[in-house]
C-alpha cells in the first residue's frame, strides 16, 4: 500500500465513525476545499500524488483527532513504497 492510499484509508475509516457526519459536511463545516478533500479521500490515486501539508493537517483537525492518534494505526504498517 502507498502512503496516500494509507491516508486516505485513514481518513475514511475515521469519517465513517462519525455518526451523521458526510466528507461534504466535513469538508463543508472546516473550510476545506471540497475537490482537494475529495481528491485525497478517494482511491483513485490518478489524479493527486501530493497532498499539502497544511491541507492534510485541516483535514485531521476536522476529524477532531491528534495528529500522533491519526498516526497511531495498524494501515500505517501496511506502506510498501
Amino acid at each position: 500500500m502507498r502512503f496516500l492510499e494509507a491516508i486516505s484509508q485513514r481518513i475514511n475509516n475515521l469519517i465513517k465513525q462519525k455518526e451523521g457526519v458526510s466528507a461534504n459536511d466535513l469538508a463543508k463545516q472546516n473550510g476545506i476545499n471540497r475537490s482537494t478533500f475529495w481528491k485525497i479521500i478517494n482511491p483513485d490515486f490518478d489524479r493527486v500524488k501530493t497532498a499539502k501539508l497544511d491541507t492534510f493537517y485541516d483535514i485531521v483537525v476536522a476529524l477532531d483527532i491528534k495528529l500522533k492518534d491519526f498516526f497511531d494505526d495498524p494501515v500505517f504498517d501496511q506502506i510498501t513504497d
